[in-house]
């Protein structure tokens, strides 16, 4: 059937801030299905409150509508323009939530919206426990032992009947949020109250718990015709018992028997039919008793899902576009494969390499926390990497984590204490990956660790070869290793300082430089979906150590965006929206824009958005030798955080170009000693301040520029290691454990300014000419970090002094710094004198938020600017903002409700919302003025 006419008009609800369990992923889906609408000539509306995405930039909707997600909110939209039809299945269980309450109120009928992509029904089968239990039932798909509660005695018997171990699941919550297991008894009462309060129609399922059972996940696409395909099958390498969000995972499955998986594609088919008559996609989960294959269905989502986005960027075939095409009534057979251009959309993706995804986590920011993984997801983020084999793949995501990991061990970080490992064994946390292979390493046995695991044996062994690898390596000098045997090292994944490490007295680049006389370099492979049957259009590789490269560098002028790595708490999805602007601006200016980045999440690994993109880790060895291939003009570090300015100093050892400012400049700004030698040069206002390297040196520094104090390590963003501390005893705690945490690191030790409002500037500079982004106030005062605080543009209550100060020495700075790009400021005001704490010469948190509130494209500007194509005169700039705009900070502490949600200098936000107020009158901004009235009167 082809596209429906009378579709004219959609509306997309989004996600709304990230928060752990529901990151970036829908920001990508959303994204991409407002794209795929829009090429069919269908006006395309998105409400979502996130200023920091892609997503609710007017390169991708036609009308975006930062506003709260509610259903207010929607019926407003509704009244203001004419939408034939709304989408809900892109922006996770947020936007499906918004469309059930949306329906109960009769607001679709009101004015006559179709709900496309599924239908309500379909949502409320599979949110509901009891009624999805039901459906499996009837339609003879097997499912765990199970029964409905809706109060705490009907929770009892149903314990009683079924018998522990067992899981609680509430109905209608994302990430396994208020879910948990419970071993015996004792523990019943606490996790069945706990559930039924997380549940928003206080129901739990009280469920048969199979512990230890195979998880996989499956992604179906579904037409019109009722054609469905299975785009992807996805192994957890965990097995049931932690959240599929913190679980490792593996595409294509790989120790499932074709048996099983022919039962589990059909059961899976089954289930989609019977959830509702609707096309657009679906995640399946199921669970496989490893002793007999017994299948049983764990859930059905029919939206995108976290998965969603890992299949797109594993198989190459953009689901959620494809999803969003069949939402308005096209069929399978006549959309076109994205990737051959050749053949239609109808088909199945074959993998002729393997995809492995590792969560990342941020335990760090939340101490006390437990780290026990379980049915809550509690992972901030997620890399994937592509290797032509499963070791190989795990390797590269052990790089790409921003853990400080050079792979899977054999960096010198391994664990050695027998009882620590056998515990983190049995427990799982975010190491357990890197205590398998320290246990390994220290002779416990591969049939031991699986008994305490239950991880599949065929990956157990896998991870011994490396052991068996390791200790053959260390028989050699690296002279003499033969260069058939180096070859199997690099395909097995082992980085250059791996190897380095594992030789002893050798260093990273000696051993490049061995390899590549032995002729022993990287080769490129195409993401292709159908293991090469088909040629494949679509310039999406990954790296391997092959004989055949199929990567070809042009003659074109190109530039290399890094970006941000996985998602973290301090570098989130604003860094994502940077490097798309950064890839945006490249190819509107002329060059061939190519992007290195290992998060699946984001919008900047969809193989259309940039002219190349390596799916490859952001890690100097693998960066370095796709530019020794590409030979760029020079390669943006400002646009991707701390991950891509890590690179700035090896590339300019290298002589490579850095684009923008120069490294020296940027370093001058990451150095407190330099960084304030040149403020006072400059005669700007600054903090006393100090550099130790030891507790002694901190102490003595402490009592010369007087306590309180606000410690820190140099060079790490989102406030890391940060403390603030009133005396000699907390000082010397305070730096041991930054030393013990971050060691070879300095550490910084400022007098604390008490009671000070804390103020931001954003600009950027060609090199002489310095346009001012904006200036915020927060309410919150120094102290708490910036990431954490209600932040209000433009300034609302600081004197013209101040602002003219700040104005000034952003002014001055921008200039001394040399800056070619962005740069944000962090200042502390008291007493209508304007201190600077930090300078950071690139992309920041607030940029977006900025370009977003004033309707101006930032980012772009900035990027032309850096790319030394235009200067700041050649831009007009017009703000289009009534009143204020604020951006309001968002936490997960909800997964960790052990710990204290006291803020502080270190940034334990995971995400972000905007809201617009029209004057200071607004009853939610008078509270604001009179809670930072209360901050700074304490």
């Amino acid at each position: 059937m082809p596209k429906d006419t009378s579709i004219r008009s959609v509306l997309i609800i989004g996600s709304g801030p990230i928060i752990i369990g529901q990151a970036c992923e829908f920001d990508y889906s959303g994204s991409q299905a407002a794209l795929s609408l829009k090429e069919e000539g269908i006006e395309v509306s998105i409400i979502n409150s996130n200023p920091a995405t892609i997503m609710t930039d007017k390169v991708i909707g036609d009308h975006v509508y930062l506003w709260p997600l509610t259903v207010d909110s929607i019926e407003q939209i509704l009244k203001e323009r004419k939408i034939d039809a709304v989408l809900p299945t892109m922006g996770g269980q947020t936007a499906l939530n918004l469309c059930i309450e949306a329906s109960e109120r009769g607001i679709w009928d009101k004015y006559n919206v179709r709900v496309i992509g599924v239908d309500v029904a379909a949502i409320e089968k599979t949110e509901n426990r009891e009624a999805f239990r039901q459906l499996m039932v009837d339609i003879g798909v097997g499912v765990a032992t199970s029964k409905i509660a809706n109060s705490f005695l009907e929770g009892k018997e149903a314990a009683q009947e079924i018998g522990y171990p067992l899981v609680i699941r509430p109905s209608y919550t994302l990430g396994g949020y208020g879910g948990g297991f419970v071993h015996k008894k004792e523990e019943f009462d606490q996790a069945l109250q706990r559930g039924l309060e997380a549940s928003p129609t206080h129901e739990v399922l009280v469920e048969q718990a199979v512990l230890g059972w195979k998880e996989y996940e499956l992604e179906l696409l579904r037409d019109s015709n009722d054609n469905v395909i299975i785009i992807c099958s996805i192994e957890n390498f965990d097995p049931m018992g932690i959240h599929t969000g913190d679980s490792i995972t593996v595409a294509p499955a790989m120790t499932l028997s074709d048996r099983c998986y022919q039962d589990m594609r059909n059961q899976a088919i089954k289930m989609m039919r019977a959830i509702g008559n609707f096309a657009g996609g679906c995640n399946v989960q199921f669970s496989v008793n490893p002793d007999n294959d017994e299948i049983i269905a764990i859930e059905i989502n029919p939206r995108v899902s976290r998965s969603s986005a890992l299949a797109s960027k594993a198989t190459g075939y953009p689901i959620a576009k494809i999803a969003a095409k069949l939402a308005i009534g096209y069929n399978l057979d006549e959309l076109e494969n994205q990737i051959t251009k050749t053949t239609s959309a109808y088909f199945e993706p074959t993998l002729d390499y393997v995809i492995v995804k590792v969560p990342r986590w941020n335990f760090d920011k939340f101490k006390g926390a437990n780290t026990e993984l379980g049915l809550q997801m509690k992972s901030v983020g997620e890399v994937m990497a592509i290797g032509r084999t499963f070791i190989e793949a795990i390797q590269k995501a052990c790089q790409s984590l921003e853990i400080g990991r050079a792979g899977l061990g054999a960096d010198g970080k391994h664990n050695r204490s027998i009882e620590e490992i056998m515990y983190g064994l049995e427990h799982a946390s975010w190491n357990r990956l890197f205590l398998i292979k320290d246990a390994m390493s220290m002779g416990v046995p591969l049939e031991s660790i699986r008994k305490v695991t239950r991880i599949d044996k065929w990956f157990l062994s896998q991870i011994q070869e490396l052991v068996q690898l390791e200790t053959e390596l260390k028989r050699y000098s690296l002279n003499n290793i033969p260069k058939d045997f180096f070859f199997t090292l690099k395909q097995k994944g082992f980085s250059d300082i791996q190897i380095s490490y594992l030789l002893g007295n050798v260093t990273e680049d000696e051993v490049y430089d061995r390899r590549q006389s032995l002729g022993i370099k990287r080769v490129y492979k195409m993401v292709d979906t159908c293991a090469a049957e088909f040629a494949a259009q679509t310039p999406y590789y990954y790296s391997t150590f092959e004989e055949e490269n199929e990567s070809v560098s042009s003659d074109k002028k190109k530039v290399i965006v890094l970006g941000s790595g996985p998602n973290r708490i301090g570098q989130g999805i604003e860094f994502d929206y940077s490097c798309v602007h950064g890839l945006l601006a490249a190819k509107e200016t002329g060059f061939e824009a190519i992007m290195i980045n290992c998060n699946p999440e984001t919008v900047s690994t969809d193989f259309n958005m940039a002219d190349k993109l390596y799916f490859e880790p952001v890690f100097w060895e693998h960066v370095r030798e796709i530019i020794e291939l590409e030979k760029p003009e020079g390669v943006i570090v400002q646009l991707g955080g701390q991950t891509a300015l890590k690179m700035a100093e090896k590339l300019q050892e290298h002589g490579i170009k850095i684009i923008g400012t120069s490294y020296n400049d940027m370093d001058v700004a990451e150095d407190r000693g330099r960084f304030s030698d040149l403020l006072k040069e400059l005669d700007i206002p600054y903090p006393k301040y100090g550099v130790a390297e030891n507790a002694e040196e901190a102490i003595i520094v402490a009592n010369q520029v007087g306590y309180p104090v606000l410690v820190r390590p140099s060079y790490v963003l989102g406030g890391q290691g940060m403390s603030i501390v009133i005396n000699d005893e907390d000082l010397e705690k305070a730096v041991v454990k930054l030393l013990g945490d971050l060691p070879g690191n300095r550490v910084l030790i400022d007098h604390f300014l008490d009671r000070a409002e804390e103020t931001e500037s954003d600009s950027i500079c060609d090199g002489e000419d310095v346009h001012i982004v904006g200036l915020m106030e927060h309410i919150e005062p120094a102290g708490i970090h910036s990431g954490d605080s209600f932040a209000v543009l433009p300034p609302f209550s600081l004197s013209e002094k101040v602002i003219s100060d700040m104005e000034t020495y952003s002014k001055k700075i921008a200039r001394a710094l040399n800056v070619i790009g962005l740069l944000n400021i962090q200042f502390a005001v008291k007493n209508e004198k304007v201190y600077v704490i930090e300078a950071n010469p690139r992309a920041s948190r607030t940029v977006p938020f900025i370009a977003k509130a004033y309707d101006v494209p930032y980012i772009n500007i900035a990027a032309k600017v850096m790319l030394g194509v235009n200067k700041l005169k050649d831009f007009t700039i017009v703000r289009k903002l009534e009143g204020f705009a604020i951006k309001e900070p968002v936490f997960s502490f909800y997964k960790f409700p052990e710990v204290t949600k006291e803020l502080g200098p270190e940034m334990k936000s995971t995400g972000e919302a905007i809201r617009f107020i029209k004057d200071t009158e607004d009853p939610y901004f008078r509270k604001l003025v009179k809670d930072k009235s209360m901050y700074l009167s304490k």
